[in-house]
């Protein structure tokens, strides 16, 4: 069983698909495990630290590699290299990129895309979107202190008092549970905004205030699954008009508000923009996706009347050493559950949830239902 690290092709993409600690549990499921040149550097890992953990350094680590562990899905002229039936794990982005799949159907690899990840107790450790998201959020309040122009927490000095920044995160998924804890932690005066009631616990055990229109519709605005339910245009009318004036007072707003396979909904527009403070920033942590703020630009910091917005993309990439170790681990814990550690064999069962779940393609073709050719 030959296991494969690649390096990103992706030059905006600093983050790596094993680290020496994986590496190491890998060799002893009984895998032979090659890296190719320089995989690790921008994550602060040299080819020497895979040679001591136990991994060959080689040009050629993908050409004859079971399996391939990446970062970001692998350009077509990339997959030329791999071998018929190979296995790919990778973060596929599937949404909207059709002729993508089909090129990687093609090439006779299987395909696991880990952002498919089900969201089942069992596959808590695999979930590479929550382990990202959970960076990014602290990476958001970090990049919001450095371009605000003040003290987040309060400093009572000789010279007189400064006052504590004000805090604002839209969206309280794993990404802004973490950017709550953070902001609070530097000293800000954190509030928090969803649609989703259950949330509001959450919010207050961290020390932040909760703003929401809490009518009967906002109690049952959650789904079984524990998603948000989409909400009436009467109710959106309120929670935006309650926002609105609560952003006015804001000095930092994060947004984090993402649907899978879907363009990220608005939540701040340019008048909302234009009601804040000289001085204050904004942070979309959407921007890839269309962004939730009306004047963000994907990987630039806009200032608009003394107002930043900050786009930054990959954001979890900021943080290249600590991502790659999660993702690292997320991964090497999915492959546990594909070998026979007795056998020190792949084992997989096409049955499982897990792997039903995250399974792209497979025998030339895109396999999963929710990536099917439309006919």
């Amino acid at each position: 069983m030959k296991i494969a690290v690649a390096a990103e092709s992706d030059k905006a993409e600093p983050r790596v698909a094993g680290t020496p600690e994986t590496v190491k549990k890998l060799i002893g499921l009984g895998a032979e495990v090659a890296v190719e040149p320089g995989a690790g550097l921008k994550s602060g890992v040299s080819d020497a630290d895979y040679q001591a953990a136990g991994a060959t350094v080689s040009k050629d680590a993908v050409r004859d590699a079971d399996i391939v562990l990446r970062v970001r899905r692998p350009r077509a002229d990339e997959i030329i290299d791999y071998k018929q039936g190979a296995i790919v794990v990778a973060l596929m982005d599937p949404y909207g990129n059709d002729a993508a799949l089909k090129a990687l159907a093609n090439a006779g690899v299987t395909g696991f895309a880990m952002e498919l990840m089900p969201r089942i107790t069992r596959a808590q450790s695999m979930d590479v979107l929550s382990s990202q998201a959970n960076l990014a959020g602290y990476r958001a309040v970090i990049d919001a202190a450095a371009e605000y122009g003040r003290a987040l927490p309060m400093m009572m000095t000789p010279a007189g008092t400064v006052p504590a920044a004000k805090a604002f995160i839209m969206g309280v998924g794993v990404a802004g549970l973490q950017a709550i804890a953070t902001a609070r932690r530097l000293g800000a005066i954190v509030t928090a905004t969803d649609v989703r009631p259950a949330v509001k616990e959450q919010v207050q055990s961290l020390g932040a205030k909760f703003i929401a229109v809490e009518d009967e519709e906002f109690k049952q605005a959650e789904t079984a699954g524990g998603y948000a339910k989409e909400m009436s245009k009467d109710y959106q009318a309120k929670q935006a008009a309650l926002v609105a004036e609560h952003i006015k007072k804001q000095d930092i707003v994060i947004t984090t508000a993402l649907i899978p396979g879907r363009p990220a909904p608005k939540l701040v527009s340019a008048e909302m923009v234009a009601s804040m403070r000289p001085g204050s920033v904004i942070v979309d942590l959407a921007v890839e996706r269309g962004g939730n703020v009306e004047g963000a630009k994907p990987g630039e910091v806009v200032t608009v009347d003394g107002i930043k917005i900050v786009g930054h993309l990959n954001v979890p990439g900021r943080l290249a050493a600590s991502s790659s170790a999660l993702y690292a681990k997320n991964l090497l814990t999915f492959l546990e559950s594909l070998i026979d550690k007795k056998e020190k064999k792949l084992a997989i069962n096409w049955d499982d949830e897990i792997v039903k779940g995250t399974l792209l393609t497979r025998d030339g073709k895109v396999v999963h239902p929710n990536f099917q050719p439309k006919a």
